[in-house]
């Protein structure tokens, strides 16, 4: 239950609502309650009326007087019921809502570091799966403990009123049937959680198999993939059905315990009428409350069951929101202008890792300047750009950014300067006008400026084939364009933000060297007073470059324009000899 306490902020939030759902659970109960008093009396009047007049129409006046009560009781008692679930289950979804919208601003919040070391299944399981869960506990959870507390409250206290000997012994099984019950939910939650284990990597399964179908089949892997995604289905449903085969003792449980309180209901009360201590009424009485009585009590175990797979869900749920992400926004100072950018030994490592990935790193370049980034895959690249962006923080050194370490700056602010290619280009479900317009903020982005832009990409000329043009909707991860065609989307949603520092991160490795060319003298055209960051492997994409640095092994080993690299001969003069030669 600790893990539960989390969800007291919600709880106080919608207090009036639930304190409204509590006294419509009350006067539901009252009407419930008196249901069985009208039988009670109709039993008694009629064996009365039976044995002492032959007038038949009395008799049905009383039968119909009586049924217009009961139905009376009965629509006020549904009455109040629906407006306990119009309160309590609808309060449910509101706390569903919100818990669903923290965890996802959290899972934005957090940084690089964090998806590196959790699998998007399991993500999507916690969002989805288990604040589902979460939501059992607060609306039917909730709702049926309060209706227990209030429904046995009135039921045996009206239950006493008519005979407290009988009272106790008919409710001798009841408290048996929740401990049982009980014990069978308890069961339920331990292979919940098994079950909810296999589901997150089912669910990785699937979700790895979609994104990377064009690799799958392009390896002939399909009946590998099947055969991994049959194992853990298998696994799924064996352990779903030793959950099914637990839970199929819940309804003989309470079947066979409420008979055996109607038995001893009807012999006890039977010898208590025999005494003339109860009415033949009394038994019809208490048997209506042992069967109101019933459901509240074999709740006790469901909701049991429930509240403890709510609280593994919730417990799941806390491991993220507990975490504080580890590169935050320092400071809301104003920050408008990227003049300088040094690293100052510099040395970062990967948390599971012993072997730093950069290592003693220090250079420097300013406004205006074009830095090209080169080694070989492995070498920090990557890394250092993720550094470069505060993706990361180093392990030690600083990164200063005019003369002020890049830890202490506006990092939002700081941010909306910088225009970023990444590696991995990613592009949404939606249009190529909105997927280009994906980085401005505020202003509406004019078709001048789309076409300026994509001219400058060199994709301008792609986009006009299409019927819509701008506004043709890509399809998942922009499957209707090809790779060159996606890198030059994602260059010209970088240039479209005019930022001052642009950083290309191996974008141009789909593309041809006459398409290299075009895109790389239109960033030169239009860089005078920015800096342009361009990493690569490829020896063609950096020609444009004021300054190289190469990187190997994690440090920088030469430094200088290509013309002098090239007569020092070293690692860069053997990339050089290699490519050319290629």
């Amino acid at each position: 239950m600790k893990s539960l306490a989390y969800l007291n902020k919600y709880l106080i939030l919608y207090k009036w609502r639930i304190l409204l759902g509590v006294l419509f659970i009350c006067l539901s109960n009252y009407f419930g309650i008196q249901m069985p008093k009208i039988v009670k009396n109709a039993t008694n009047d009629f064996l009365k009326d039976v044995k002492h007049t032959t007038d038949f129409t009395s008799v049905l006046w009383l039968s119909l007087q009586l049924a217009g009560m009961y139905l009376v009781y009965s629509i006020l008692k549904g009455f109040f019921l629906f407006l306990t679930r119009q309160t309590i289950i609808i309060v449910s979804r509101y706390i569903e809502y919100d818990l669903k919208n923290e965890i996802y601003v959290q899972y934005q919040r957090l940084n690089y570091s964090f998806y590196k070391r959790n699998t998007t299944g399991d993500l999507m399981n916690r969002i989805s799966e288990d604040v589902s869960q979460v939501r059992m506990y607060l609306g039917p959870g909730l709702m049926y403990t309060i209706n227990l507390a209030i429904l046995s409250i009135m039921a045996i206290y009206t239950m006493l009123q008519i005979n407290v000997s009988l009272t106790l012994i008919v409710l001798i099984p009841l408290p048996i049937m929740s401990v049982m019950i009980y014990k069978v939910s308890s069961k339920m939650n331990a292979l919940s959680k098994l079950v909810q284990k296999e589901q997150s990597l089912l669910s990785t399964i699937v979700q790895e198999t979609f994104s990377g179908i064009r690799v799958i089949k392009a390896y002939l892997r399909e009946l590998e993939m099947q055969q991994k995604f049959d194992a853990s289905s298998d696994m799924y449903k064996e352990r779903t059905m030793k959950q099914v085969r637990v839970n199929a003792l819940f309804m003989p449980t309470i079947v066979f315990l409420i008979g055996l309180s109607t038995l001893l209901a009807i012999y006890y009360g039977g010898l208590l009428t025999y005494s003339k201590q109860i009415t033949p009424g009394d038994i019809v009485a208490f048997i209506f409350y042992i069967n109101m009585l019933t459901w509240p009590f074999a709740s006790v175990g469901w909701v049991t069951s429930i509240i403890q797979r709510a609280a593994a869900s919730q417990e799941r749920i806390n491991e993220f929101l507990q975490i504080q992400p580890a590169i935050i926004n320092p400071t809301e100072r104003p920050f408008s202008s990227v003049q300088q950018v040094t690293f100052e030994r510099m040395t970062f490592k990967y948390e599971d890792s012993d072997t730093p990935v950069l290592t003693d790193v220090s250079f420097s370049f300013k406004a205006g300047e074009k830095i090209g980034i080169i080694g070989r895959t492995g070498s920090g690249k990557s890394t250092l750009l993720n550094i470069l962006l505060r993706q990361l923080d180093p392990t030690s050194g600083d990164v200063f950014i005019n003369n002020e370490n890049l830890k202490e700056i506006n990092l939002e602010a700081y941010r909306k300067l910088i225009g970023v290619v990444p590696q991995d280009v990613f592009l949404f479900s939606d249009t190529i006008k909105n997927n280009i317009a994906f980085g401005l903020t505020s202003q509406e982005v004019t078709e001048e400026a789309l076409i300026e832009v994509t001219k400058q990409a060199h994709v301008y000329h792609n986009i006009v084939e299409f019927p819509d043009v701008f506004e043709t909707v890509l399809g998942e991860r922009g499957v209707n364009l090809s790779g060159g065609q996606k890198q030059r989307v994602s260059i010209a949603r970088a240039l479209i933000r005019k930022p001052q520092m642009l950083v290309l991160d191996d974008c141009l490795s789909a593309v041809d060297t006459e398409t290299e060319d075009v895109i790389l003298k239109a960033v030169e055209d239009a860089s005078e007073d920015r800096i342009t960051v361009i990493v690569s492997h490829r020896i063609s994409s950096l020609r444009f470059v004021d300054r190289l640095y190469v990187l190997d092994q994690g440090r920088i080993v030469e430094s200088g324009t290509q013309e002098e690299l090239v007569r020092k001969g070293g690692l860069f003069k053997e990339m050089y000899e290699k490519q050319r030669s290629e």
